[in-house]
């Protein structure tokens, strides 16, 4: 909710009275009045000559003062500008935290003697040095392509007035409001450059120049996660942010953004569990809600997950990881340096840690939070399936297995999952989920496995879970949750649209004239140019003439085949797979 603040309003016949005190008491050029005034200046005059002697002699019997290096960095001219230059909206939040830099980080080594003015020179000259160099690796990034980014990040709720007004993708007679991205793709339709890419990601703590987008330089510890959660009038959802604050080692360095599609009666995610804030604040939603971004939504404006997840990845504020979840997800103990361990482990700056998730039904310990299994699921399961929509890939039930014994990283895999995801923060921003795509529910992973793959990303099958799903089969308690095809009627024919659109993007329906689908912001929602969706469909068995994928894929991948004849051809600077390497084609 934006605050809005009272405005002050002069009294009526304010400006004319001061007019009128003015005149009055204005003195003529001559007189006794004038005489007067003179003398009582001259005398006014003594006193502060004699009060200024006095200041000066016991300021000079002080001790000597030492200034830290808070305070120098505070004098330094060139720091003042760079504040001056920032966008005035993050003008007060970036103050604090320079004050804060300041204060946390005292430094004894750099005190000096505020009587020694040569010391003082040569710090503030160190200073603007140190940020000469800021100022050059903010140039730098920019150069590289790279927006601004801070943390933590300011609301994208209080910043509607930055929003942008958008036909409403399933009637065009409807408008929303949704925030802007934090940036168009940055690949450029060619393999990142790695140091653009390890220039992306924010840091909880600043550098020694109050700079929080450290990119690669930031300590894992303190690396920033975003984590998107599409929810549709789901009373679990609140659950599931509890635990990922609840059950993280650094809890602090998480950023939530849900999309909650709700009508009035139903819960709110952002709410606590029990009570209220104000009667209850030791909960996990009250402690974090700073961390938290809530996009309300009135459900019957719902069109499926692909326009909800589409608003979580605008919410995205240049985070170092992102992370996608289903809103009724139950996490583990210390997921979040768990699932950053695995993901480094990979050695790949383009891994995106995805799969299907298992059951919460004997999967944690209840007393410890940690996971009682060894297993986990594999993406390998893939086939045709008919519908309304026409003919189009779907993902069946996945293997689940240990992973193979001497795997000591995450296990290759062909496909990604909408429901577990796990990336570095440039995933969501160069595979953004297509704002024109209403009404689609199978074909999202498609769509954004595949487009993922042609701008040069790899997708892995985590070691260990570290989180679970509640299915309905399994939880009475979620039987009677809603789904949007309770609009089905309200938005009837706009899903065979864009189905259409999807395996066109994609290459997925040759048998289709190009002008049969919208091509509007393909530059955005389309595909690389690192790899082709043909590479793809060769490699891993899909006919998309004849609709048919090559069976037993799953033998060739869960066994560890795929990681061990692929692996070695990922570059030598971690920049992805090279397929262009690889000759291998699935027979089933």
């Amino acid at each position: 909710m934006t605050e809005v603040l009272p405005t002050t309003r002069p009294s009526p016949g304010t400006d004319s009275r001061r007019k009128r005190i003015r005149k009055k008491s204005s003195p003529s050029a001559d007189g006794p009045q004038n005489k007067f005034q003179t003398m009582a200046l001259s005398l006014v005059a003594s006193i502060l000559v004699i009060y200024s002697y006095g200041l000066t002699s016991s300021i000079l019997s002080l001790p000597d003062i030492k200034l830290d290096k808070g305070l120098l960095y505070s004098m330094n001219k060139n720091h003042a500008l760079n504040i001056a230059n920032e966008n005035q909206d993050d003008k007060d939040d970036k103050d604090d935290q320079d004050d804060k830099v300041g204060k946390e980080n005292p430094d004894n080594d750099t005190q000096v003697d505020v009587n020694n003015s040569n010391n003082i020179s040569n710090k503030i000259k160190n200073n603007d040095k140190n940020n000469d160099d800021n100022k050059n690796n903010n140039t730098d990034m920019y150069k590289l392509g790279v927006p601004k980014s801070t943390w933590p990040v300011t609301s994208t709720n209080k910043e509607q007035h930055k929003w942008i007004t958008l036909p409403h993708p399933g009637d065009s007679a409807m408008t929303v409001t949704v925030p802007p991205f934090w940036s168009p793709p940055v690949h450029k339709n060619e393999l990142m450059p790695r140091e653009k890419a390890l220039a992306i990601g924010t840091c909880i703590e600043p550098d020694s120049n109050g700079n929080y987008q450290r990119g690669d330089e930031c300590p894992l510890d303190k690396r920033t996660i975003f984590v998107a959660i599409a929810s549709y009038r789901d009373w679990q959802c609140k659950h599931t942010v509890t635990s990922i604050f609840h059950r993280a080692n650094n809890p602090e360095r998480i950023r939530v953004a849900i999309v909650d599609q709700i009508v009035e009666g139903d819960d709110i995610c952002d709410e606590p569990i029990q009570e209220t804030c104000e009667t209850m604040p030791d909960q996990d939603i009250c402690k974090y809600h700073d961390q938290i971004d809530n996009y309300r939504m009135d459900a019957p404006l719902a069109v499926g997950p692909v326009f909800a997840r589409h608003i979580g990845h605008r919410q995205y504020r240049g985070e170092y990881y992102s992370m996608q979840s289903d809103a009724h997800v139950t996490f583990t103990e210390g997921w979040d340096a768990d699932i950053i361990s695995q993901q480094e482990a990979t050695g790949d700056e383009l891994a995106v840690m995805t799969t299907y998730l298992t059951d919460i039904v004997g999967s944690i310990d209840e007393k410890t939070g940690k996971s009682l299994r060894d297993t986990r699921p594999i993406m390998c399961n893939t086939d045709y399936e008919g519908g309304p929509q026409g003919k189009h890939l779907r993902h069946m039930s996945q293997p689940e297995q240990m992973p193979p014994g001497e795997l000591t990283m995450p296990q290759l895999e062909p496909w990604w999952a909408a429901g577990f995801s796990f990336s570095r923060g440039h995933f969501v921003v160069n595979v953004p989920y297509d704002f024109y795509q209403p009404m689609i529910f199978q074909g999202e992973e498609m769509s954004i496995g595949i487009r993922g793959f042609t701008i040069g990303y790899d997708y892995y099958a985590p070691q260990r879970s570290v989180c679970f799903h509640h299915y309905a089969a399994l939880n009475k308690d979620r039987v009677n949750v809603p789904h949007f095809w309770e609009n089905n009627d309200k938005y009837a024919g706009t899903g065979k649209k864009a189905m259409a659109r999807l395996l066109g993007i994609v290459h997925m329906n040759p048998e289709k004239s190009r002008s049969e689908w919208s091509h509007v912001e393909e530059d955005v929602y389309g595909l690389g140019k690192v790899r082709t969706p043909e590479k793809f469909y060769e490699t891993f068995g899909i006919d998309v003439v004849n609709k048919k994928a090559q069976k037993h894929l799953c033998q060739f991948v869960a066994t560890g085949k795929m990681h061990h004849m692929f692996i070695p051809k990922l570059r030598s600077n971690g920049m992805g797979i090279d397929y262009s390497t690889i000759t291998y084609r699935h027979k089933g």
